[in-house]
C-alpha cells in the first residue's frame, strides 16, 4: 500500500518536472527551434488552433524558423496569430511558406528570459512541493503504521529532493545557454 503512495508521488513530480523543462523549451537563446511556436494559438477554419496543427514547422539554419502551412489560405491567419502572441518575431511571408528571422538579442533581452526561466523553475518547484504535500496528507489519513509511515514520508522527501535538483539543474543548463553569446 505505502509503494502505492511513492508511486502517485513520483509520477506527479514527473509530470511536474517535464511540464517545467517544456516551458523551458520555449524560452528563445538566441537559437531557432520549432518549440518556439509550435503552441502559438491559430484562428484557422473558425477555431483557434496551434500552430503545429495547421503547419509544419522546420529550422533551416539557427536564425531562421521557417513555417509551410498545409492550406495557403491560412497564411494571414498564421501570420497575425504568431504577432498576437507577442514573441519579439517579425514574420516574413514567401510565397507558400513565412520566415520568421530570429534578432540578435542583446543583454537585457537574455536578462529578460533568464529572470522568465527562474519563474518558471519556481512555478515547477512549487508544483513539485504541491504534489509532496498532498500525498502527505494522503499517507496521514490512510493510518498507516508509525514506522512505516516515517519511512515513506522520507521516500517521499527523497523524491522531492531530486525532482528540485533535476528543475535546479536544467535552470542552469538554460542560464548558460541564454548568457552566451
Amino acid at each position: 500500500m505505502s509503494s502505492s503512495f511513492l508511486a502517485e508521488a513520483q509520477a506527479k513530480m514527473k509530470k511536474a518536472v517535464d511540464h517545467t523543462l517544456h516551458e523551458f523549451s520555449s524560452i528563445h537563446t538566441g537559437k531557432a527551434t520549432p518549440a518556439m511556436v509550435e503552441t502559438v494559438l491559430v484562428e484557422a477554419y473558425g477555431t483557434r488552433t496551434p500552430l503545429k496543427q495547421c503547419a509544419a514547422i522546420s529550422t533551416p539554419d539557427a536564425r531562421l524558423i521557417q513555417i509551410q502551412p498545409w492550406d495557403t489560405s491560412l497564411i494571414k491567419d498564421i501570420i497575425r496569430g504568431i504577432q498576437e502572441a507577442n514573441l519579439g518575431f517579425n514574420p516574413i511571408p514567401d510565397g507558400k511558406v513565412i520566415r520568421i528571422p530570429l534578432p540578435d538579442m542583446n543583454k537585457e533581452r537574455r536578462i529578460e528570459f533568464v529572470k522568465n526561466a527562474y519563474r518558471l523553475a519556481e512555478e515547477g518547484r512549487v508544483h513539485v512541493r504541491n504534489v509532496r504535500r498532498d500525498v502527505m496528507e494522503s499517507v496521514k489519513k490512510a493510518k498507516l503504521p508509525e514506522d512505516e509511515a516515517k519511512r515513506l514520508e522520507k521516500d517521499i522527501q527523497a523524491a522531492t529532493d531530486a525532482s528540485i535538483k533535476s528543475i535546479a539543474d536544467h535552470l542552469a543548463h538554460k542560464e548558460k545557454d541564454l548568457l552566451t553569446v
